[in-house]
């Protein structure tokens, strides 16, 4: 079976049709555009980028697409107080590469992490989560500090559970809760440093995507090829990926490096 526009436009415009949806198709740009017509806010899919994964994953391919669709629309939809959603404020790890402003040209509400990290600011909804952006801070009249403290209290509340490996003499701990604030757990200090009070040797962290944090004990050359092919693996997998590069961890600080792959 051959994937084109024509045929994955057909797909998606027959699972996402609703009633209350405008369905529009951009041809100069080969972008698909689902509207809600009560909130009059919707979601562009570029058809290409699902095109490709279609070849390698098929249909599992529209399954998720369709997924973050649905959930996107039903959260824009969401018209719950901020000031409700008080627990639910999380921290959330971006690339350092991620758009910075809503579709709608409304700033996201951001801080600077590191050279390869970003943080933004979310309100958990359940199965998803909607970004904090300006307009939503100036409606309900948070402060970006407010938010900020409430997301960095929630984050440490969350358990962490970890789960140990060992390979070629280093040892490897892995988060993956999959609550989507596994990568944000790097910003809990005090579990960072609870975690280093173990390390033997040199302590490497990485979030390759959303649902992973890894921290590794490195002991010896080997162990750098190791965190960095797990990371450049878990980065090429990851539904929302973040980054390849792994950070040295040291007095507090997170310093990006990169690992030049000897050994497989």
């Amino acid at each position: 079976m051959k994937m084109d526009s024509r045929l994955m436009r057909q797909k998606l415009e027959s699972r996402l049709a609703e009633d209350d949806r405008l369905i529009s198709y951009d041809r100069e740009k080969d972008q698909l555009r689902i509207e809600s017509k009560s909130t009059g806010k919707g979601i562009t899919v570029a058809l290409p980028g699902v095109i490709a994964k279609w070849h390698v994953e098929k249909d599992k391919a529209i399954d998720e697409i369709v997924y973050y669709v649905q959930e996107g629309l039903r959260a824009m939809e969401d018209t719950s107080d901020l000031k409700e959603q008080v627990k639910k404020i999380f921290p959330v790890i971006r690339s350092a590469s991620f758009p910075v402003e809503a579709e709608e040209g409304v700033p996201f509400l951001t801080e600077e992490h590191t050279a390869e990290t970003k943080i933004y600011y979310a309100v958990d909804l359940g199965n998803t989560y909607r970004l904090i952006d300006s307009r939503m801070m100036e409606k309900e009249g948070w402060s970006a500090n407010t938010i900020k403290e409430m997301a960095l209290f929630n984050i440490r509340s969350l358990p962490a559970p970890i789960k140990e490996d060992q390979v070629a003499g280093n040892i490897f701990y892995f988060l993956n809760t999959n609550d989507g604030y596994d990568a944000s757990r790097i910003l809990n200090k005090g579990f960072l440093q609870e975690m280093e009070k173990r390390i033997q040797g040199t302590m490497v962290i990485s979030v390759p995507h959303q649902d992973v944090l890894i921290i590794a004990d490195v002991q010896n050359d080997r162990g750098y090829d190791v965190i960095a092919q797990m990371a450049m693996s878990f980065f090429a997998n990851g539904r929302v990926p973040i980054t390849a590069l792994s950070f040295l961890y040291e007095n507090g600080e997170l310093e990006p490096i990169f690992i030049l792959g000897k050994n497989k």
